[in-house]
């Protein structure tokens, strides 16, 4: 099979494309004809050399997620048969044309949804899922802020958000990002190049804050939150270090606390898989949630995906197509 790897830590240079053999599935997993595998700021981490994959998972083969089809099936595998259509969340190795993953860590391909629209869901679902529903407990009515609203996840958090009725808004780099994020949902979406979001929001402040950003926005995400107000963190791009007033978040309650779901066991991630889907597929076959797909790459094309991410240029997802 064809498999895009790591050589060595680096640019977007390093990633070669190469060839492995194809592993036949344990009893409880699925072999994946892959037809589409998401980018993520995940893979160009571990491509840095500063985001290993956990133990299990391909060493040298980045790709959180995947769409495709079922090409053979372990001997305990009962929901799943071979020409199935699934996408599912990986722990690595989505860079290729096959992947073996645990039975249960597949959903069905919503329908009318292409392979490249599907592969572009597992990671960004998941992780709103777990991150703003379960650990930050949204709740309809709540105001609801998210840095990086123009990202794959800034925007299905956006979407899923005013879906379930709360009040949405975001933070992005240009107009053109703050108005997809006002499309996809947002009340409003702040430049943060030409404002301060801490200024523009103090005024009635923010229930819960989806912060990927960290760092200088820290003490700014604190003092907007109101009393018993949430901060998550899924990313630290800006430094993973801040000061902030213990006394403060004491006064007023306020909960910090965040997540990554890559290296998490195979029993949590089956139990999201069953909250995703339950909670949230049935939006996306009636149609209420909208693709975000920007550009797709062919598979030998992997590192021109790193460079569009690396640039920032993009609005929503990257995906290659196998």
């Amino acid at each position: 099979m064809r498999v895009v790897v790591i050589p060595k830590p680096g640019g977007p240079d390093v990633l070669q494309l190469t060839e492995r053999e194809i592993a036949a599935p344990a009893p409880s997993e699925v072999l994946i004809r892959v037809k589409a595998a998401g980018v993520n700021r995940a893979d160009l981490a571990q491509r840095a050399g500063r985001y290993p994959a956990p133990p299990g998972a391909a060493a040298d083969i980045p790709g959180l997620e995947v769409a495709g089809l079922v090409a053979a099936v372990g001997s305990q595998v009962r929901r799943w048969k071979l020409g199935d259509a699934v996408c599912a969340l990986l722990a690595g190795g989505g860079y290729a044309d096959h992947v073996l993953i645990e039975e249960e860590h597949c959903l069905p391909v919503p329908s009318g949804w292409t392979f490249s629209q599907a592969a572009a869901l597992p990671e960004a679902i998941f992780t709103v899922w777990h991150n703003v529903f379960e650990r930050g407990k949204l709740r309809a009515g709540d105001r609801f802020l998210v840095h990086g609203g123009s990202s794959g996840i800034g925007l299905a958090a956006i979407q899923l958000a005013s879906l379930f009725g709360s009040r949405v808004f975001a933070t992005a780099g240009n107009t053109d990002k703050c108005r997809a994020c006002e499309t996809a949902g947002a009340e409003r979406c702040i430049n943060y190049r030409t404002a301060d979001f801490e200024l523009e929001l103090r005024e009635e402040g923010i229930d819960l804050i989806l912060d990927m950003v960290g760092g200088s926005y820290v003490a700014k995400n604190l003092r907007l939150l109101r009393p018993d107000g949430r901060l998550v963190f899924i990313n630290a791009m800006d430094g993973p270090k801040a000061e902030f007033n213990a006394m403060d978040i004491m006064a007023r309650r306020l909960t910090i606390t965040g997540s990554t779901l890559r290296s998490r066991d195979k029993s949590f991630k089956t139990a999201l898989a069953r909250e995703v889907e339950m909670h949230v597929w049935p939006l996306l076959t009636a149609g209420k949630f909208q693709p975000n797909v920007f550009k797709t790459f062919p598979l030998e094309q992997a590192a021109e995906a790193h460079r569009l991410m690396e640039s920032r240029q993009h609005i929503g997802k990257l995906v290659l197509e196998a």
